[in-house]
């Protein structure tokens, strides 16, 4: 069978047979960003700077055909050139019913895990045929290398991945085989090998950043018993029309390589020579990190307009993916609105949750006032202003107590510290009228706020 190095191409698979393959390298992208994440549950970056959370990779998925207990042997197998096994395999389960995003976000952790050094030819889930090892959850140098059985639902999708730690020269080659009660009491129906007509693999969703995407149909229920070539076509919109018919490369024209940023459905037809026909089809959406400036946050409300009460903004992001968004440090948020926020200056960051990128962060200024302050010398609001002015014209505030005596005459970044002539002011509301210029229809025009703000002692 083909090893594919990447979950984005997983491999399809289920418990009629042992599946013969082979680790080598970890693929065309790091699905675990290797300068970020460190570990996923047990597995974890080694000391060495090669030496990734991936290191010689396969993936594979499988869909419950039936609920009950499963799990799985992988045995290592001796290589070309090693009369006995050399490799260290770990693996790391997902599920159910996850996708490849979530698990390459570092977030997500892997259900069932074990990177204990082998003393035994095998790893896996369930009990160890070698010694009789039950699996239990991982422990650091228990030299189990074994963990629970998974009880699984109809219909739920797993992934697995299978890492050699070893830096072997050559690739490694090893048997996975299915276990458990489901398999024992029907190895044709415990994993759902209908799986398997979807030969080109699970939705794929990719950054435009990306490399190529190789898809193979040889991975058919067909195999190489081919009557002709492979028959590929694409609907880039998704909606239901065939755009273009492609060629593919190889063997019977089995391969395709999908280029960014060409998102759509890719179909794969295969007549075998026993004339049966075998379709497929393949939906790969390619993402783009977001694109955000200054100019792109539209503040829209601010407590100097018609609403006193509150600085509102809404971001625009420049993409076509999904987007979170976070300002000053706090946590995100899916809703591209933030309200309330503080005046002054601010900071945004915009994250693409489908892992394409995050944005460096992007200052912008919110023009409002605070609606008190305490100038008591603490180095905490102990000063009053209206907050930022620099993106405005000749900015003049000029402040009053209640009965309309003039106090202070603010121009730019100027401030009040709560003094009249060297008098320290009581603590009480005051009042306020900001002036500022801006052009309306090539006409320089005045505009004009008043309102009032607290002065606590």
């Amino acid at each position: 069978m083909s090893n594919s190095g990447d979950c984005r191409t997983v491999i399809p698979v289920c418990a009629d047979a042992p599946i013969l393959s082979q680790a080598e390298g970890s693929g065309d992208i790091d699905d675990f960003d290797p300068e970020n994440i460190a570990q996923i549950g047990c597995l974890e970056k080694g000391s060495n700077a090669s030496s990734n959370i991936e290191n010689s990779t396969s993936w594979f998925v499988f869909r419950a055909g039936t609920s009950g207990q499963v799990g799985f042997d992988i045995q290592a197998l001796p290589s070309a050139s090693n009369t006995s096994p050399t490799a260290e395999w770990d693996f790391a389960v997902f599920g159910p019913d996850v996708n490849c995003t979530e698990i390459s976000s570092g977030t997500l952790q892997p259900i069932r895990c074990n990177y204990e050094v082998n003393e035994t030819d095998y790893t896996g889930i369930g009990v160890n045929p070698e010694n009789g090892n039950v699996g239990e959850p991982f422990v650091v140098g228990s030299k189990n290398t074994y963990d629970e059985w998974l009880d699984v639902q109809e219909g739920e999708v797993y992934y697995i991945l299978i890492n050699n730690y070893n830096l072997n020269t050559e690739p490694d080659p090893f048997l996975l085989t299915f276990t458990g009660t489901s398999v024992q009491a029907n190895q044709n129906t415990a994993l759902d090998c209908t799986l398997r007509d979807e030969f080109l693999g699970l939705d794929i969703v990719a950054c435009v950043d990306d490399p190529d995407i190789d898809l193979s149909a040889l991975s058919s229920p067909a195999g190489n018993d081919i009557n002709g070539v492979v028959q590929w076509a694409v609907d880039f919109d998704d909606d239901g029309t065939i755009d273009s018919n492609l060629t593919g490369t190889g063997l019977f024209n089995g391969e395709l390589t999908v280029a960014s940023p060409n998102s759509g459905r890719y179909f794969a037809t295969i007549v075998a020579n026993t004339g049966e026909q075998y379709i497929d089809d393949i939906l790969i959406t390619f993402f783009s990190s977001p694109v955000v400036s200054p100019n792109d946050i539209d503040i829209f409300e601010t407590n100097l307009s018609e609403n006193p009460d509150q600085n509102n903004i809404e971001v625009v992001v420049n993409g076509n993916s999904s987007y979170e968004y976070a300002i000053n440090g706090g946590e995100f948020q899916d809703d591209a609105i933030f309200i309330d926020v503080p005046p002054g200056l601010n900071s945004l960051i915009v994250n693409d949750k489908n892992g394409c990128g995050t944005t460096e962060p992007i200052e912008f200024l919110v023009v409002g006032y605070p609606k008190f302050f305490t100038p008591n010398g603490d180095g905490r609001h102990d000063v009053w202003s209206i907050q930022g002015v620099e993106t405005l014209n000749n900015p003049v505030t000029t402040i009053f107590d209640r009965y309309g005596k003039l106090l202070a005459q603010l121009s730019n970044n100027s401030t009040w510290d709560g003094t009249y002539n060297g008098t320290r002011m009581p603590s009480s509301d005051y009042w306020f009228k900001f002036e500022y210029e801006e052009t309306e229809n090539a006409v320089l025009v005045t505009k004009t706020r008043k309102a009032h703000f607290s002065l606590k002692r």
